[in-house]
């Protein structure tokens, strides 16, 4: 209600033109491509009802879309711990470490993510996968009487080598820009705190992990929430080797039903509701962060 007694004629009248330029695209699309609205069935492809177990249940959309959360959740933890080290390595004394951690930087900056997922998925992940035995002991799992443990962190444990293939590959792509980021926040730490560290005896890793790493945390929180937010929207690539996330789910629904337009834009509002959800979040946690 606060929101609506701000806005004014002009706010009101562009809210206007946009739902008038959504009605026209639609009218278009329906006109023009000859198709056929049809959203009544969307809602059973997000929550069904269960004959055999008498409730409802998620399906397709839904289970996507917790799909994608946690694989964005293992890359984001992986992303932040390989992002700090790489941070650290970037204002190394050592000069060898500064340049393996720079070369390491602009290899993954500079390369799109797609070949970075498939340089990874198909010439390192299957031999790993192959050589550890992982595919056999995730199948094993699927079909044990604890299943539904580890089905509640992980999905569908017959997906588990490519969902975690995704999530590394996901965490090797973000981790570079968490560290330019994780860098840049250790840097901004001014000098005379440093150096009052190293007169009271402070070993360089104490001095990291004491002083500079907790201030550089909360400079870099904002720059941080917008990554890992962009990494839920890259996550959509990962459907390209079979991670049954949101984006691949979407592909089998729209194939199956021909519900193109309607099972896509159920799709995009699923994705803003969640980016939206994380930004909101993070709003708040900065506002507290910048309130100790």
């Amino acid at each position: 209600m606060k929101i609506l007694r701000k806005l004014k004629t002009g706010d009101y009248v562009l809210l206007a033109l946009i739902a008038a330029f959504i009605l026209f695209v639609g009218n278009h699309i329906e006109g023009t491509l000859n198709y056929n609205w049809n959203w009544a069935p969307i809602p059973n492809y997000l929550i069904r009802f269960d004959e055999d177990e008498q409730r409802y249940v998620t399906n397709f959309l839904l289970e996507g879309m917790f799909t994608t959360l946690r694989v964005c959740f293992y890359a984001s933890v992986m992303a932040l711990i390989f992002g700090t080290f790489l941070g650290l390595a970037r204002v190394s004394k050592n000069l060898a470490i500064r340049m393996l951690a720079r070369t390491y930087l602009e290899m993954l900056r500079n390369v799109p993510p797609l070949v970075i997922l498939f340089i990874f998925y198909f010439f390192l992940s299957e031999q790993l996968v192959d050589a550890l035995g992982i595919e056999r002991w995730a199948r094993g799992i699927a079909r044990s009487d604890n299943a539904e443990i580890w089905e509640f962190f992980f999905g569908d444990m017959r997906k588990f080598a490519a969902l975690m293939s995704g999530a590394f590959v996901l965490a090797l792509f973000e981790s570079a820009f968490v560290g330019e980021i994780i860098r840049a926040g250790i840097q901004s730490v001014g000098r005379g705190q440093k150096e009052a560290a190293l007169s009271i005896g402070l070993s360089w890793f104490d001095q990291m992990r004491y002083i500079v790493l907790p201030q550089a945390f909360k400079k870099v929180l904002p720059p941080l929430a917008n990554e890992f937010i962009s990494l839920i929207k890259v996550s959509a690539i990962i459907s390209l080797i079979s991670v049954p996330e949101l984006t691949f789910r979407t592909q089998e629904l729209a194939s199956a039903t021909r519900l193109i337009f309607e099972a896509w834009l159920t799709t995009a509002a699923m994705y803003f509701v969640i980016c939206f959800g994380l930004s909101l979040l993070f709003r708040k946690l900065e506002a507290r962060s910048a309130n100790t």
